[in-house]
């Protein structure tokens, strides 16, 4: 069996590095993904859905430093379902509506667009990938 997911978007804010007890680091960023398109009577439709992407290792010490809230990004990754559930997060907000966030392992990520003043990253195809939890690690010892 094979899963790959291909998203391009927005980063909704700053990119959350944590360390893992083994040492290793664990970055969270937020993406959100737009689709705009017109209906049979040709109004305007729009529809975002975000994603929660983790990344492992030196990927996520790069992206950590390198991107921010706005900056466009493509991931490559694996969806991680909800163990309870086997879909998207579900939740309930503060105003009692149903929210579902789909996260994501980020096997591979692309710096897309300007800089945005963040850093000096000097790769000029913005590219970079590893193998995510390649130290052993697995999602569940993320420390949050």
């Amino acid at each position: 069996m094979y899963q790959k997911v291909v998203i391009v978007g927005n980063l909704g804010g700053d990119p959350d590095m944590r360390w893992l007890d083994s040492g290793t680091a664990v970055t969270n960023f937020s993406v959100a993904t737009n689709r705009k398109w017109s209906d049979g009577q040709g109004n305007q439709k729009e529809e975002t859905a975000w994603f929660r992407v983790s990344v492992w290792g030196k990927m996520a010490e790069v992206c950590n430093q390198y991107l921010s809230k706005g900056r466009q990004v493509m991931v490559e990754g694996r969806l991680r379902p909800d163990p309870e559930t086997g879909g998207p997060r579900i939740w309930t907000d503060q105003s009692g509506q149903p929210r579902a966030s789909y996260e994501m392992i980020g096997l591979e990520v692309k710096f897309l667009g300007g800089r945005g003043g963040s850093g000096d990253y000097d790769n000029s195809s913005g590219d970079f990938s590893e193998n995510a939890g390649g130290s052993g690690q697995t999602e569940d010892e993320i420390p949050f």
